[in-house]
């Protein structure tokens, strides 16, 4: 497993154990298992999680929970974005979803807290 992987399977632990809905997403062109077809699954540049947030709505809402969607890009700490991640971080946020780039469990955590104070 590389550094990246170990990185992103603590981060869902970390974000399934705060109570949000996380999930992998798988990005790319696969092979089936006889290898006789390919399957291309995802859009280019989506976020390695997707996750939803539960979010308590205030004043003509009062008492009401939304899930906010959330991807979470996941990187080692010399990781950088791609052309196509920069993309699909502006389609998200244009559309009032949030992206953030994570590269430990603890800063996914934060990023993810902040967005709802």
């Amino acid at each position: 497993m590389n550094n990246e992987t170990i990185v992103q399977n603590e981060i869902l632990i970390a974000l399934s154990s705060a109570g949000y809905l996380a999930q992998r997403q798988h990005v790319g062109t696969f092979r089936t298992l006889y290898g006789n077809r390919t399957v291309n699954v995802g859009q280019p540049g989506m976020a390695d999680i997707a996750c939803v947030v539960p979010v308590t709505i205030t004043a003509d809402m009062v008492g009401q929970t939304i899930g906010a969607y959330v991807e979470v890009e996941v990187k080692t700490l010399t990781g950088a974005q791609r052309q196509a991640q920069k993309l699909r971080e502006l389609a998200v946020n244009q559309r009032a979803g949030k992206y953030i780039i994570a590269r430990s469990p603890d800063e996914a955590l934060d990023k993810i807290a902040g967005l709802y104070k």
